[in-house]
């Protein structure tokens, strides 16, 4: 009679503590602890590890699952001073009141920034003086990729012709679900994944037999790519050639990377639900000491000040380590201030467009013809005959006018085209909801937020995308027609050298720069829209589960597409340059960038011309970056002094540098000048003739700015300056002309700004201008864009 009493009790204490213990593992969140390296040296430990286990078992020791391996996620090495452990906020708490920590923060979640390209961008395999023939294709260098990983077994990370593994190297591929370390190659020399602190804050995606997310939505426990961004990415920057490349029929060609000689390491940060800082820390950290010469991350989000920003921490010790690290700006443009990856020494790359259009022409039932793209294949025409009904379902469900997941009416949707405003939810899916409603087509309309951004899809039904003016003639004729009607016509691929391009996308995150307003971000812009490269062949085009279509490559557009076009190129620089500085690399694309297109017109934002908020230095030019002429070169020591004028405490310069400085004697020794390539002043009232960070008085209302180049050219060369003042600003340079008597050699210039304009009350306004020395010869033209800012009072 007493069992069933002492069976509920039992059961009762069993469910009371595990309901315990998922309350505690939901408290539970990784947080990244900076320490200060001179610590080690003094705290007896033979590893770091160690030294970090110890630092952490106090905190934890009275919790039952405070075992290290639970606990402690990643020991660092190079990329900061310190670990990633899973902590409460009180733990938190009480470690950074420990000796010898520097800082303590949560992770964070970083979003990805979602062929014909190097054509488009001049690059030619039959030129010898090109870049790709003086820098044999990027021959001899590694480009580190963090992102979702790879698809090893696709014809762009063959190793046909390419050169050994460089003996420097000392990358392994790590043995994982569905990937063996057979699977590398000379071109594919690396692939390591991290997922531990993801685990902790996505645990939705885990596997029930690995710690590491995998299992539900198809994900691979391995450097393995289980979305196709990383191998899109991957063999956007230095994938083989491939000839008969294309998607469904369009963009065929042979696809090939912007540096396909050279050497690809996957370091699998991104997973499913994201990126998180404590995995980038880790893969940076391993990247730096397998011995990468060039970062590419697709990825990033909104702007951070830099002592809580991961990758601007980890991307000023690679820099220290004569590693340049490419980001991608984001994808929240074109509002103002939304570009991310803002640090100086990050080389920070917005989006662009090509001259390649995909056409899908809407043919309205009273004649008219809309403008529309996509990349449904181009048939005999028989299966668009057939006109089919219009229908555009706003009065159904909520959301049913953005063709959100079951709010469409099959009765009134099936067997018609469906039109879907765009947002909220992803293009593709859109046509997927369509399809499982019933509907036998889709017009996705762009609303005013998209304008008439083009960024096109392999629909899993046939589908046009139409811009917002389109869009807009679209719903009156339905409104306005009894019985509206339309079919589509695919075109195919078009490519059309009159045609307005490159120019800036709408999607690419604009400047200035919120955290670092006298730097100008981006840097440079490169093709980022429909762009063709690689993709798992398990993979359906458009990357939903309910696509089972196979294909070898697929488009996608975004500053992801972006960023890797200029990783590929700065390994080409690299290559051809192999004992500069990230500096210079990042200093010769910006000032060898393009700033009209190929029409000989300024470079276009929508219908205007481009401002250098969108633009930054300009469309990044391969062909002239391997030989600028002059560079802005600096060391990471440079950055200090500027670090100090944008305010930033001893400590937190100490976060994200590890250097004990004073700011006052620093500024007292080196100045307050940042070498940069571009130049941006800042006017405010009641400092009329200095800006906190960019300059200093050196008369009144006068700001001054110093640079200093380096002849990277022939020796015996002359330079003269040719100055575009902005708007109502009076520009000065001293002197105005530079000669160079040998390579290498350095000269100081001075550069003055006065501000002809009254301050605006209540408001902020820009104008913009350019400084550049022309070689006598005009062989060389080394421009810097300059932006003026004026803050009027409140």
């Amino acid at each position: 009679m007493g069992t069933p009493h002492v069976l509920l009790f039992f059961l009762f204490i069993f469910f009371h503590l595990l309901s315990s213990r998922m309350l505690h593992a939901r408290e539970l969140h990784t947080h990244i602890i900076q320490l200060h390296p001179n610590q080690f040296k003094t705290s007896g430990f033979q590893h770091k590890s160690q030294w970090h286990r110890s630092i952490l078992w106090p905190t934890v020791a009275e919790d039952d699952d405070a075992e290290e391996p639970f606990r402690l996620l990643y020991s660092y090495e190079a990329v900061i001073e310190g670990f990633a452990a899973l902590l409460t906020d009180g733990e938190a708490a009480a470690i950074r009141a420990t000796p010898g920590v520097v800082a303590v923060r949560r992770d964070r979640r970083h979003p990805l920034q979602t062929t014909y390209s190097y054509k488009f961008l001049g690059l030619n395999s039959y030129q010898r003086s090109g870049p790709w023939g003086e820098s044999g294709f990027g021959e001899g260098t590694v480009v580190g990729v963090l992102d979702t990983g790879v698809w090893p077994e696709s014809s762009s990370f063959l190793d046909n012709g390419m050169p050994p593994v460089p003996k420097r190297w000392r990358g392994v591929c790590q043995v994982g679900e569905s990937f063996d370390p057979s699977l590398c190659n000379r071109k594919l020399i690396g692939a390591r994944f991290y997922g531990r602190g993801h685990r902790v804050e996505e645990p939705t995606s885990n596997s029930g037999k690995s710690r590491w997310p995998a299992g539900t939505n198809g994900e691979y426990v391995s450097a393995r790519d289980a979305h196709g961004h990383g191998t899109h990415t991957s063999s956007t920057a230095v994938g083989a050639p491939v000839e008969g490349a294309g998607v469904v029929g369009n963009a065929v060609g042979t696809a090939r990377g912007m540096a396909p000689r050279a050497h690809l390491a996957i370091y699998k940060v991104c997973w499913f639900g994201g990126c998180y800082s404590s995995d980038i820390l880790a893969g940076m950290d391993d990247a730096i000491q397998d011995g990468v010469d060039v970062l590419s991350l697709s990825l990033g989000g909104f702007p951070l000040p830099f002592h809580e920003d991961s990758i601007a921490i980890g991307a000023y010790r690679a820099a220290e380590r004569g590693v340049l690290v490419v980001c991608a700006a984001g994808n929240n443009g074109p509002l103002p201030g939304s570009v991310a990856n803002e640090a100086p020494w990050i080389t920070t790359v917005g989006a662009s467009t090509l001259d390649r259009s995909f056409p899908a022409l809407l043919r309205l039932g009273n004649g008219q013809v809309l403008y529309g793209e996509s990349l449904h294949p181009a048939g005999d025409g028989h299966e668009n005959e057939q006109f089919l009904e219009l229908v555009y379902d706003y009065a159904g469900s909520p959301g049913s006018q953005f063709c959100f997941n079951s709010t469409l009416r099959r009765d009134v949707v099936q067997g018609k085209m469906v039109v879907c405003d765009r947002g909220s939810t992803g293009r593709a899916l859109k046509g997927e909801v369509v399809k499982e409603a019933g509907g036998l087509a889709m017009v996705l309309a762009n609303t005013e937020q998209n304008q008439e951004e083009n960024s096109v899809d392999v629909h899993v039904l046939p589908a046009t995308l139409i811009g917002y003016r389109e869009a807009v003639a679209l719903k009156k004729y339905i409104t306005s027609t009894k019985n509206p009607r339309a079919r589509i016509l695919f075109r195919g691929t078009i490519y059309q050298r009159n045609f307005r391009a490159p120019g800036v996308a709408l999607f690419s995150s604009r400047g200035p720069s919120t955290t670092n307003p006298t730097v100008l971000k981006p840097d440079v812009v490169a093709p980022g829209v429909n762009i063709l490269a690689a993709w798992p062949d398990n993979l359906g085009p458009t990357g939903l589960l309910e696509d089972t279509r196979q294909v070898n490559f697929s488009v996608l557009s975004g500053t992801s597409m972006a960023c890797p076009h200029v990783s590929g190129i700065a390994a080409l620089v690299r290559s051809v340059h192999p004992l500069w500085s990230p500096a210079a690399i990042k200093s010769a694309l910006i000032t060898t960038a393009d700033v009209v297109d190929h029409t000989g017109g300024p470079i276009l934002d929508g219908r205007r011309p481009a401002g250098v908020f969108a633009l930054g230095g300009g469309h990044v030019n391969p062909a002239r970056a391997i030989n600028p002429g002059l560079v802005y070169d600096m060391s990471s020591a440079d950055y200090l002094p500027h670090l100090c004028q944008l305010g930033y405490t001893t400590s937190q310069i100490f976060t994200i540098t590890h250097k004990n400085i004073s700011c006052p004697l620093l500024a007292a020794k080196k100045g307050n000048f940042l070498n940069y390539p571009s130049m941006s002043v800042i006017f405010k009232e009641g400092r009329r003739h200095s800006t906190k960070t960019a300059g200093r008085s050196h008369r009144s209302g006068w700001v001054l700015l110093i640079r200093r180049v380096t002849n990277v050219g022939p020796p015996n060369s002359t330079y003269s300056v040719e100055v575009e003042p902005p708007q109502g600003v009076v520009m000065r340079v001293s002197p105005s002309s530079l000669s160079f008597h040998n390579v290498n050699e350095s000269k100081t210039f001075r550069v003055w700004f006065r501000s002809k304009r009254k301050m605006p009350k209540g408001n902020i306004s820009y104008a913009q201008g350019s400084l550049t020395w022309v070689h006598l010869s005009h062989s060389n033209k080394v421009r810097s864009s300059v932006a003026v800012t004026w803050v009027g009072p409140k």
